[in-house]
């Protein structure tokens, strides 16, 4: 059995400033800081932010898991990491992926993100 479930919100940052985070590890540190009690640990274990970046993430309660960037798209601003060790392939899912799009222009005050899982 395999599903997905994809959510959009819009951002009040126009696309370029929004793919600076989403494009590289920068999101990912700026989740740690603002949800200290929720993530408490991210390392980054590989890379620099390109395919092949791996970064563990540890949360509350002990769940931890790694997870790889598989995509990183700056053209068409996506980004797919899919989980490698740990977290969800512990519980028995044979793929963790997630997708993450940044939609809009430069130009404008706003964007959209679509996150998909």
């Amino acid at each position: 059995m395999s599903g997905q479930v994809s959510y959009e919100t819009e951002v009040k940052a126009g696309a370029a400033k929004v793919w600076e985070l989403y494009g590289t590890t920068k999101m990912a540190l700026l989740a740690k800081e603002a949800l200290p009690d929720t993530i408490i640990g991210l390392d980054i274990l590989e890379g620099q932010g390109a395919v092949g970046t791996i970064i563990k993430i540890t949360l509350a309660g002990g769940f931890s898991y790694k997870e790889k960037f598989t995509k990183v798209d700056h053209k068409n601003r996506v980004k797919e990491t899919e989980a490698i060790e740990g977290g969800f392939l512990d519980m028995g899912l044979s793929l963790y992926r997630s997708r993450f799009e940044v939609i809009g222009k430069d130009e404008e005050e706003s964007c959209m993100i679509k996150s998909t899982i």
